[in-house]
């Protein structure tokens, strides 16, 4: 399989999962409204370099960074409202954080437990540790696209995106073998979360449900 995610927290929040797709797929305004479904991969949003810790919304953040053969992707970052553009930058960097851990080989990283709060966190860090115990990290770029924010009052926030994993390879540390399997419907996957505004103005994400091989992730056609 082409995936770099074997788990991805596909199956963390599970009881959480109906609530977060009902409250995040709502219309991408402050009110309700009719379903707002996450269009296919073939986005025209130009993409942007994963966002640096001077471009979230506040606070002094730790600092991400990634080895020189790993990227991720961020796609309609700039949505022309400054709250949806510091909750999508946050985003990113929750995602970021993820990721640096597993490349550190570590629970411990400063950024993991900034971006990450309550089930977000705790699943994260089982997430990382699954790539620790296998020796394994990943290369190459993951895309995040159809990036959407819906405010739940002034502090709350439902953040939906899609991957798209199908040039991200899982990556053995000892033997440097990559494994770099044919994408499948099983390298796009759609995501809900949760997000709380803490006192520092930083977004934390606290939770989130995820479906790997979504067919609203899947590229048109496909």
């Amino acid at each position: 399989m082409n995936r770099r995610r074997p788990t991805l927290l596909a199956a963390l929040a599970l009881t959480a999962a109906a609530a977060l797709t009902l409250s995040a797929c709502g219309s991408d305004d402050d009110s309700s409204g009719d379903n707002d479904k996450i269009a296919g991969a073939d986005t025209g949003d130009k993409p942007s370099a994963s966002p640096s810790p001077s471009e979230t919304s506040g606070g002094k953040q730790p600092e991400i960074t990634f080895p020189s053969d790993a990227k991720n992707v961020f796609e309609g970052s700039k949505t022309g409202d400054a709250k949806k553009d510091a909750v999508l930058a946050d985003s990113a960097l929750s995602v970021n954080a993820v990721d640096e851990a597993i490349f550190k080989g570590s629970t411990g990283t400063k950024a993991l437990g900034y971006y990450n709060i309550e089930k977000a966190l705790s699943s994260s860090i089982t997430y990382v540790q699954g790539y620790i115990d296998d020796d394994d990290t990943w290369t190459g770029e993951t895309r995040y696209f159809d990036r959407k924010v819906n405010f739940s009052g002034e502090s709350q926030a439902y953040v939906t995106y899609c991957s798209d994993e199908s040039k991200s390879y899982i990556k053995n540390k000892k033997t440097g073998k990559v494994d770099k399997s044919a994408p499948t419907a099983d390298s796009y996957v759609l995501y809900n979360t949760k997000m709380v505004k803490n006192t520092a103005g930083v977004w934390q994400t606290t939770d989130i449900a995820s479906n790997r091989g979504d067919k609203a992730c899947q590229p048109q056609g496909s």
